[in-house]
């Protein structure tokens, strides 16, 4: 083995930004422009003549050099190289050697980036790592098993994701099965309802019938000053809701704008239609918390005829929310709904008692369902670990020796 120093040993041309480009491959603009999308996702949407551009082929390197990804690398596309990219040729060594050592360095470069406003590359680390260098078939015996062990680690992966498909399945089916009335007293067989209708004894209500107030929060921006207590809209998700996402106000606002215990909270705004009108109930809180005007708040009526967590549960999934999702409007990137329109919110509305245990039934398993996730979410994590440790290993020689202790 030898080490060199990467700026020593590797060629490295930072791309340019063409000085023509059209969104369509013509004869006259017949070279695919590598950007970013290009680069991640192989999704070509500029062509360029080639005049003044830097090219890269196949073999080739790249490095994200400029914004939230620098130091990512991967395998180029034959192209004109965009500007925010880096080529990197390492002459005389197993392409696939060099590959996974700048794979290696990633999160560490990342971490590391130079730049106040877009981060790039510090050329200091990248220059001064110290590349090992084995000769020829040492290389190709350290990427085979490299290859394998991330193999292994990647077909895990995958089926831990399928898990979690699975998973997301079984609660839109135990949501699903909630509504048909397949719990609580009365259980019914799946083939007792029809679609469309609703078990015996239940009836459909509007959500603004069983509310005392619906109304928008509190409308100044905040100032982060203070010890005052504002939520802010990403504390609001399906059946959860963050305390802690919070910001500050230094004067006391309208005490109308406080939350209170088994109030809905529905999300009135957000760039992703996805979390438009979703709500989370309120848990018993010991503070003053207020909530602003991208949210709006329901609170119920003071009566025995609904559960407000069934509320939580009903008003976001089936009929309830595809009627919110019919009623979104986007205007100029941001998605909304009314007070209005939540008010109009169907919710099929069971029996009391029914209510109670469909509500415990539902607690039960999805709480099952979010320790299955908990600990999918950790083993993905882990996994990632697991591949960095791999990479490390295999440029600390340590490898080879992982082998012999694994045949012993």
């Amino acid at each position: 083995w030898k080490l060199v120093k990467v700026g020593e040993y590797v060629t490295s041309v930072k791309g340019k930004k063409p000085r023509r480009t059209s969104p369509f491959k013509t004869n006259e603009y017949s070279i695919p422009y590598v950007n970013i999308k290009a680069f991640e996702k192989n999704v070509i949407d500029e062509y360029t003549d080639g005049v003044g551009c830097v090219l890269c082929e196949e073999e080739d390197f790249l490095m994200v050099w400029d914004g939230s990804r620098s130091g990512y690398v991967g395998k180029a596309i034959k192209g004109a190289l965009g500007s925010t990219l880096v080529k990197l040729n390492f002459p005389n060594l197993d392409n696939n050697y060099a590959y996974y050592f700048l794979q290696s360095k990633f999160i560490e470069i990342n971490t590391r980036a130079k730049g106040v406003g877009i981060p790039h590359v510090d050329p200091n680390i990248l220059w001064n790592y110290k590349l090992p260098i084995p000769p020829l078939p040492e290389q190709q015996s350290i990427v085979s098993k490299i290859e394998e062990l991330l193999s292994d680690l990647e077909n895990g992966k995958q089926q831990l994701k399928l898990a979690q498909q699975q998973l997301k399945i079984y609660r839109q089916s135990l949501l699903k099965w909630a509504f048909e009335g397949r719990f609580g007293y009365a259980q019914r067989p799946s083939n007792s309802v029809k679609d469309g209708e609703l078990p015996k004894g239940w009836t459909w209500v509007k959500l603004g019938e069983l509310m005392e107030s619906v109304r928008n929060g509190y409308s100044k921006k905040p100032d982060d000053k203070g010890s005052i207590k504002i939520l802010r809209i990403s504390s609001v998700r399906p059946y959860k809701i963050h305390l802690d996402d919070t910001r500050f106000m230094e004067h006391d606002i309208n005490s109308e704008n406080l939350i209170s215990e088994n109030d809905l909270l529905f999300t009135r705004y957000n760039g992703s239609p996805d979390f438009v009108g979703v709500s989370a109930r309120v848990p018993q809180i010991n503070e003053r918390i207020y909530y602003p005007d991208k949210l709006i708040r329901c609170r119920p009526i003071n009566k025995e005829t609904f559960h407000s967590k069934y509320l939580e549960y009903a008003s976001n999934c089936g009929d309830s929310r595809k009627f919110v999702i019919s009623k979104l409007k986007t205007t100029a990137g941001q998605t909304g709904i009314s007070g209005s329109e939540v008010k109009q919110i169907p919710i099929p509305l069971a029996p009391l008692l029914e209510q109670h245990l469909i509500v415990q039934e539902l607690d039960c398993k999805l709480t099952v369902c979010d320790k299955i996730e908990e600990t999918i979410s950790h083993s993905l994590k882990q996994a990632e670990t697991l591949r960095q440790s791999i990479l490390k290993k295999a440029f600390e020689g340590k490898l080879v020796k992982m082998l012999n202790t694994d045949n012993c």
